[in-house]
């Protein structure tokens, strides 16, 4: 049985950014707050039509 050798295709040359600079600053209580209001606006619709 041949033996399984894994050849590095870049061997970690790709470099990101550790911390990306996004021009939309969302705080994680804000996107749980719109999160709950799509459900109870989903919620909502469901039970009125």
């Amino acid at each position: 049985m041949a033996d399984n050798i894994f050849l590095p295709a870049y061997g970690g040359i790709t470099r990101y950014k550790e911390e990306y600079d996004s021009k939309i600053q969302l705080s994680p209580g804000l996107v749980v707050g719109f999160i709950i209001v799509l459900i109870i606006f989903y919620l909502l619709l469901n039970f009125l039509i």
